[in-house]
């Protein structure tokens, strides 16, 4: 079962790891709320048809006004504010220190999960593998480019989405401890994301709201633009991707690997994840494959290692 959990994040990682690339495609013609928006109404759709499928073969499942707290806070935290700070963060800093400062996240968690579940995952060979790691990031998230060029804004777009990341695995802990399946979690979390994020529209749909933060809540309400952007098929693949494949499934992918391995030790893949983006970009996007970001790699792969060693703080 272990290696099950271990196999499907990692398939999770893959997903995730193609990602940014949808969506560097689909803001040629979307703005990031809209992307978003789209992405998680669709996944909430087709999870409302799998939980009417799983309603009559398992019954109904019961949840009380505290589990839709919960599941209300997983909206915000893990979709309406980490996916649109990081489409955000993008667009305002270089995707390369997007990498490096979300990659601080499993620290993060390991803090949080310490400090608000008392649990006993930090320990010293998390926090040396994780530095190891991080710094593997950074050489592979430059890729043959030592300058590092912080830009304020985007930057601590890119440090709130991980720190609203890892108060998300905490969620997803207690969650998991409740018992409820994960499938109903998601669903439910992704239709309260959808509605915190109803204000959002109104207000983009507004002239003021229109050209906020250079049009990143831009809502398009022209007939004939909406027509042209979604007459591209490429735009309906990327779209259908992210909410189909990388927010439907793997979302509730992540929740039973995270239940099996626990939040921590999970989130650690998570650093395998600038790996995936440099395979695909060489193997599907032609570019060159440098010294510096396989050192890169090796280091992730060598402070994932040292992070499994048992050793408490």
């Amino acid at each position: 079962m272990r290696l099950a959990a271990w196999l499907t994040a990692v398939f999770v990682i893959l997903v995730w790891g193609v990602t940014f690339a949808n969506t560097r495609s689909l803001l040629m013609d979307f703005s990031p709320l809209e992307i978003q928006v789209i992405r998680f109404a669709a996944a909430w759709l087709l999870l409302v048809v799998v939980g009417l499928v799983c309603k009559r073969k398992d019954g109904c499942v019961r949840t009380t006004w505290c589990d839709e707290v919960l599941f209300a806070a997983m909206g915000l935290t893990g979709v309406a504010v980490y996916q649109l700070l990081e489409n955000c963060a993008i667009y305002y800093t270089n995707a390369s220190n997007v990498a490096i400062l979300v990659s601080f996240g499993p620290i993060v968690t390991a803090v949080l999960t310490r400090l608000l579940l008392k649990d006993n995952s930090l320990s010293m060979p998390l926090v040396v593998g994780s530095i190891v790691s991080v710094c593997g990031v950074a050489l592979v998230a430059h890729n043959g480019c030592l300058n590092f060029d912080l830009r304020p804004l985007g930057d601590i777009m890119a440090l709130c989405a991980m720190a609203s990341w890892g108060f998300y695995s905490v969620l997803v802990a207690k969650a998991n401890k409740r018992g409820i399946p994960q499938i109903t979690v998601i669903r439910k979390s992704f239709f309260w994301a959808l509605v915190l994020m109803s204000p959002l529209l109104v207000w983009g749909a507004t002239e003021s709201g229109y050209y906020a933060l250079d049009g990143s809540f831009s809502i398009e309400l022209d007939v004939s633009a909406n027509v042209a952007r979604f007459a591209r098929p490429l735009n309906w693949l990327n779209l259908g991707f992210l909410g189909v494949l990388a927010s439907a499934v793997c979302f509730v992918l992540w929740s039973r690997a995270c239940k099996s391995l626990g939040v921590v030790r999970t989130t650690i893949v998570l650093y395998f994840t600038p790996i995936v983006g440099v395979i695909f970009a060489v193997l599907f996007l032609g570019e060159r494959l440098t010294a510096m970001s396989m050192a890169g790699g090796g280091l992730i792969i060598a402070g994932v290692a040292i992070t499994h060693i048992k050793r408490r703080l």
